[in-house]
């Protein structure tokens, strides 16, 4: 579950960077669906858990450290995102002619935002993780030989 935490981590890291600070924060509450399923399915292949429930605990475990280097992206995107936002010429406010919104509720705001969606991220790749791992116990965990 280690090793498969960590593979799909470092996958989700670089998709929740790059959508996260190029396109929107809110982008990268996409990528905990499939990221979650593999990274439960992954689990099963590398831990073969012998039951249904292990798979499943194993998966989700597998999504919640992938969640948590996720995170993390999404925190180092929100200081991108603050560093651009500082130009009074990118607030969306400004375009649409409201005032210039002052740096420190940027900042505040941005890394607020990117927590929440940070933590929503972590539970929602956990939940998809052990539903990964019941695919995989489905599919090819009791077709294996038990063990001895």
């Amino acid at each position: 579950m280690v090793k498969s935490g960590l593979i799909i981590g470092a996958v989700m890291f670089l998709i929740v960077l790059l959508l996260a600070a190029g396109i929107s924060p809110l982008c990268a509450a996409c990528v905990p669906l499939f990221t979650g399923l593999g990274a439960g399915y992954l689990a099963g292949m590398f831990d073969k858990p012998i039951s249904n429930n292990a798979a499943i605990q194993r998966g989700a475990i597998a999504g919640a450290m992938a969640g948590g280097i996720a995170l993390l992206a999404q925190m180092i995107a929100s200081v991108i995102n603050s560093l651009v936002l500082q130009n009074p010429q990118f607030q969306l406010g400004r375009i649409w002619g409201a005032e210039a919104v002052d740096p420190t509720t940027v900042w505040l705001a941005q890394f607020a935002f990117a927590l929440c969606v940070g933590l929503l991220n972590v539970g929602l790749t956990a939940a998809f993780g052990a539903g990964g791992g019941a695919i995989w116990f489905s599919t090819a965990g009791k077709n294996q030989a038990p063990a001895l």
